[in-house]
C-alpha cells in the first residue's frame, strides 16, 4: 500500500455531519468517504492514471 500523506482539513459543521452520515451509509469512515470522493473526481474527470478512464465524446 502506499504511503499517506496526513493534512488538516478545514470543514463547515453541517457538511461534515452530512459526510459522518453519508460515510455510515456506505460502511466507510469519514476519512474513507473523503478519499474515496476525491478519486471518484479525479478519475471522473480524466486526471487519474487509471488504465479504463470512461472516454466522454461531448468533449
Amino acid at each position: 500500500m502506499a504511503e499517506r500523506k496526513a493534512f488538516i482539513l478545514r470543514i463547515n459543521p453541517d457538511t461534515l455531519k452530512e459526510l459522518e452520515k453519508w460515510a455510515s451509509d456506505e460502511f466507510r469512515s469519514v476519512n474513507g468517504q473523503i478519499e474515496y470522493l476525491l478519486q471518484k473526481a479525479i478519475l471522473d474527470n480524466s486526471r487519474g492514471k487509471s488504465k479504463d478512464k470512461k472516454t466522454d465524446s461531448t468533449k
